[in-house]
């Protein structure tokens, strides 16, 4: 029991280090300097030790849980890129706060920088594999405005299959329904370059505005505004039950 109880607890600098809270320097500072309350205490031992589990915490007075893995949904607006190095755009992860970039979350799959919507992200690089992998087909829903009407000929395209110019074979899309006169609602459980845009324009018209919706089992939350995020409870969440 004794062995167990102490794999559930952390000295208190190696808890902050863990969740991205800075260098070990850094983090002897924080302490040091009595800016890390636990319980409404200022704790200045480093080697204090502390059950994780569900520990809620303040560093400098920025509430925060522990979470040995960080999972977070994003609701992605216009004009960021997906990316650490973005070339054009500002990266998504500015929207985040410090801890979570400096522990290394990296976007689940790339959405655009002018497609919104629900984006995940996570330090979990087992997880990327699995939730990206193209064996695992996990679906994503996508909510298309297009430039002209859309019609039931260009739904059963896409849902037959269109040739993409880098593709040996056609693509399709598991599922399309028309939702307004220029408006369509695909699921995919692919992830190719650009890919709802270029079946589109393989059934010739042309996408002016894409939202994810939906990625696998989670929907994006209708109270959370662009921009924001929120912790994930774990994957569950995105695969549903098992």
């Amino acid at each position: 029991m004794a062995k167990k109880a102490e794999a559930a607890t952390q000295r208190l600098d190696d808890l902050l280090f863990s969740q991205g809270f800075g260098t070990r320097r850094v983090v002897a500072g924080l302490i040091d300097a009595g800016l890390v309350c636990i319980g409404g205490e200022v704790r200045r031992d480093p080697g204090e030790r502390f059950a994780t589990d569900g520990l809620a915490f303040e560093v400098e007075g920025q509430p925060w849980t522990y979470h040995a893995k960080a999972l977070v949904l994003l609701h992605k607006p216009a004009g960021y890129e997906c990316s650490q190095k973005p070339a054009a755009w500002p990266s998504v992860l500015l929207l985040l706060p410090p801890p979570l970039r400096q522990r290394g979350v990296q976007p689940i799959g790339r959405l655009d920088q002018d497609t919104t919507g629900l984006l995940l992200l996570t330090d979990d690089g087992a997880l990327i594999h699995r939730l990206t992998s193209p064996k695992k087909q996990v679906p994503k829903v996508y909510e298309v405005t297009t430039d002209r009407p859309v019609d039931e000929h260009q739904m059963q395209r896409l849902l037959g299959g269109v040739m993409l110019d880098d593709e040996p074979t056609p693509v399709r899309a598991e599922g399309c329904e028309i939702t307004g006169e220029r408006a369509l609602r695909l699921t995919l459980v692919q992830g190719k370059y650009h890919q709802v845009k270029r079946m589109v324009a393989a059934v010739g018209n042309h996408v002016v505005g894409l939202h994810r919706s939906r990625f696998g089992a989670l929907v994006l939350p209708d109270d959370l505004a662009p921009g924001k995020w929120r912790w994930l409870d774990g994957p569950g969440a995105i695969t549903g039950p098992q």
